[in-house]
Order: structure tokens, then sequence, then C-alpha cells
């Protein structure tokens, strides 16, 4: 008898799968054969299952694993897929390449767990069962976000995070590079941004390294968002560049508590050059559609004292120096807009972003829909079931995490992005929907991927089913976790190393 469907594990659930009798065998024969416009997933396909099984997988003509590009296949969506597994073949088909991309982790979770991991297992029994399933998903927008800034991780763990999204079909990686404790991307004309403001908490990257992170990406089907805060969480851009500032005068260092810092930018020319700078360097490195500037949490205090920002409030006619947050983004956006980008931006309220923006609703469900009742396209990431950072339980061994009430796995499953109580025009706004996972607390990849897993499968599997099946999800997770363990992600308190709780 073919196994049950839930017996095999998926995460995420596949939109429609029937299990049949037999089973496909890899070994020394097999060979991958591309279609045009199929090669990149097919050499992706060899670059995953080669080296865990030891296997050649060479790309050939005669290939009976069978990777095909079909524009006509428009049921399936920019990132669908139909996979048909036979006994004597493998056919994987596609309308666009991102289609391919995924069903090559769909492979890749259908083969022995022992196949995710990076030391050959000779002799395995690499099969897999007979298959018949057509896979589209729900939301464009299934991401994760990594805060880089509070502690730096390095290019190492990025790409191993990245292989953790694109095997779960998410597809966006989201950076937050820059913040009141670090700045972690390099601009060449401000070379002290990190010279100075990368040196608390780990380093830098190199603008190879975040190149070369793009195209990692890219290939496995993950669009990598940069982030760049503004016009606040910028204490460690003043530290480096106090001209830059309110006060020009006063010399800052890069803040070494957590919270909210009530150092801003100034509004003066010299300031918006330097984000206009900045953000080029940003969009020649990341080629993504769309490029986060922040925008949360800007105290004004500043502005009310600022003789250059007063000015600039009655040169503009501003109701107040608290309007200068809307023309300070009005002005960022129309540059990212300018280059062909989409500005995207932290919303608090779903009413204090320009129109330009595609609106990332962190605080509750109710502000990403009166974003949405605005006109903005909406990414839901509400922080009482998408943040991470907060603890997996109330377990005594649970680590340190940001104060709050534990999220814990049923909560993020049960987050809905579009939920059936919005007007159907509002939720036909909303690309979809992501995991944030900020480190004041994360000092270690280890103690990341543990915050990050399971709930990130959680999210993953609603994100692209939309389903809403617990008892499914958990049989499946069940299955599911051999995966997460042969790949070494922590699954227990205990095999994480965190120092104590940071109380600054």
């Amino acid at each position: 008898m073919p196994p049950a469907p839930s017996d095999l594990g998926l995460v995420p659930s596949p939109s429609r799968l029937s299990v049949r009798t037999g089973r496909f065998t890899f070994d020394t024969t097999t060979a991958i054969r591309a279609t045009d416009g199929a090669r990149p997933a097919a050499r992706l396909l060899r670059t995953l299952l080669a080296p865990a099984t030891g296997l050649p997988l060479p790309l050939a003509d005669d290939g009976r694993i069978v990777l095909a590009l079909d524009p006509g296949l428009t049921g399936l969506g920019p990132q669908g897929y139909g996979l048909t597994v036979g006994g004597d073949t493998v056919l994987l088909r596609a309308a666009r390449p991102d289609g391919l991309l995924h069903g090559v982790q769909t492979l890749r979770q259908l083969l022995p767990p022992t196949a995710l991991g990076e030391d050959p297992v000779r002799g395995g029994d690499w099969t897999i069962p007979c298959v018949e399933m057509t896979d589209v998903p729900r939301f464009v927008w299934r991401g994760a976000m990594l805060d880089v800034a509070r502690h730096f991780q390095p290019a190492a763990f990025l790409r191993r995070f990245t292989d953790l999204l694109a095997l779960h079909k998410l597809n966006v990686l989201h950076l937050h590079l820059t913040d009141d404790q670090g700045w972690r991307m390099p601009v060449g004309a401000y070379p002290r941004l990190t010279g100075v403001g990368g040196t608390p908490h780990g380093g830098a990257y190199t603008r190879e390294e975040l190149t070369g992170l793009v195209a990692y990406a890219a290939e496995r089907g993950v669009s990598v968002v940069p982030e760049i805060e503004m016009p606040g969480h910028v204490r460690a851009a003043l530290a480096a560049y106090p001209h830059l500032g309110n006060f020009p005068g006063r010399r800052l260092e890069v803040w070494d508590r957590w919270g909210v810092c009530d150092t801003v930018l100034g509004v003066h020319d010299d300031a918006l050059d330097f984000c206009r700078t900045v953000l080029d360097d940003v969009m020649d490195v990341f080629p993504s559609p769309y490029v986060h500037v922040g925008g949360d949490e800007c105290p004004t205090g500043e502005w009310h004292r600022s003789p250059s920002a007063l000015r600039r409030v009655a040169e503009q006619g501003l109701d107040g120096p608290g309007a200068l947050h809307g023309w300070f983004m009005e002005r960022i956006g129309a540059h990212v807009t300018a280059r062909g980008r989409r500005p995207l931006g932290w919303t608090e309220t779903g009413h204090d972003l320009p129109d330009s923006f595609t609106a990332l609703a962190w605080r509750d469900e109710d502000h990403g829909r009166a974003a949405a009742r605005n006109g903005h396209s909406v990414v839901m990431a509400p922080h009482r079931s998408t943040y991470l950072d907060y603890p997996r339980s109330t377990h005594p061994e649970e680590p340190p995490g940001q104060d709050g009430p534990a999220v814990d796995l049923p909560t993020v499953y049960a987050t809905d992005p579009a939920p059936e109580h919005w007007a159907d025009e509002d939720a036909a706004r909303v690309l979809g929907t992501q995991a944030q996972l900020w480190t004041e607390y994360v000092t270690t990849a280890a103690h990341a991927e543990y915050l990050l897993f399971p709930r990130l499968c959680a999210l993953a599997d609603t994100a692209w089913s939309g389903g809403r099946d617990w008892p499914g999800f958990q049989a499946r997770l069940h299955h599911h976790r051999s995966r997460l363990d042969a790949l070494g992600v922590p699954s227990r308190p205990s095999t994480i190393h965190s120092p104590e709780r940071n109380t600054r």
C-alpha cells in the first residue's frame, strides 16, 4: 500500500497530492534532463543531491529526471509547479523558473532525511514514493527577517539560513542591516559607517559577501530584501558622522543599549544626500524589487529643538515638527521609486506611509487592514505571532528572549495574513507574510536556529497552503523534524549556548 500523504511529512503542504504505489530509485545511472530554461533548476538539484547522496547525477539528454519549463502552464502561476514521480521517470514542470526551484525542494523532502545532510552516505536507499502533485502558493511573499545589526552573523550563516528558507519554500530573506547598535553594510563614500558603526557586536560584511549572497539566494529562488533604517534607529550612523544629526557639534557613541534611541537623522540637505548615496549603493548590491527604508519608532523630540529642522518646517509649510517624518519618507521613497524600485516601510498605524510605499504591518492585524484600505500593498508581520525573538515556551530552560508572553507553535500556525472577515478588496492587497528574528538577545547561529524552527515551519505552511489543519500539520511536522535533525538544527535549549540575558 502507498503511504498516506501525511506520512510524507511535506512542509509546506502541497495544494493537491496523490500518492501511488511504487517508488523511483536514484542510483549511479540516474541522470537529469533539462529543457530550455530549466537548466538552473537542474543544476540546483544536482548541487543539492549529488554531494549528499554520493551519486554523480549528471545532466544528460537521456536523463530519467526531467525538468521542463512551459510558459503555457498558466494555472501554476509564477511560483507553482507540477510533479509526477513514476517508477521509471520523474517529471517536474513549471511555467516560470521559480516554480521549478520550489519543486526541487519537494524532491529533496521526498528523499530520506539523510539526503539533507552534508556528508555523503554511500550505498544509501535513495528512493522516493510515486506521487502526483500540483502545488501553487497562496501568497507570493513568504519570508523571514534576520536582524544582523544588533548581533552580527557571518556570511556563511546567511547562506545556511537561505538554504533553510528555500527548503521550506520561503522566498524572501529580509536583512535588517543597520540600527542604533550597528551598521553592517559598506558604503564607499562613508567608510566610517562600518569602521565605527560596525565594531560593536560583531563586524560588517564586504560588498563581495553581499553580492555573493544575493547570487546564492537567487539560485534557490530567494530574493534578498535589504533594510537601511531611517530616519530613526540611526545612532550607529550618527556616531560615525555626527554632522548628519540634528546637533552637528555633538559627539555620540554607537548605542550600547536596547530599545528605542531618541537620536535621529536631521532633515537638512546633507542628511538627505547621505540617505540617497547609501541607498544608491544598496540598490547596486541588491537587485530586489523592494528596498526597505525603515520608518518605524522615530522619536520627533530632536526635531522640535533643532534650528535646521524648524527652518525646514517653515520652508515647507508643514503643520509642525511631527510632520517631518512623512515629509522625509516621501522624499526617500521618491528616490527609490526613481531607481525603478518599490519602497517598503514599517507601518505603525496603517496611515503613516506615503502612497508609493508597500507597508510591512508589525503592530497588529488592524493596522495591516488600515494600510490595505489606504491602497498600500501589505506584508503582514504582527508581532504577537510572527516575532520569533519572543520565547518559544514558558519552560524554565527556555533561553532568554524579548520581554513578553511566549509565541508558541500553535500561535504562529493560527496566523492568517488575510483573515476571512476582511473585505475581498483589502485581502487582495496582501502580498503575504514573514517572520522576524530580532537579535538583541541572540548572539549565536545555534540560538537563532533554535528560535526560528519549528515555528518558521508553521509560517511557511500557512503562507504557502493557506490551510488550517493543526492535527495534520502536527503529523507532518513529526516526520519533518527528522529533516531538521539531519541538518543539525537545534531542537532543545540544552543544545545551544547563549550568554546571560543582557538587562541594559
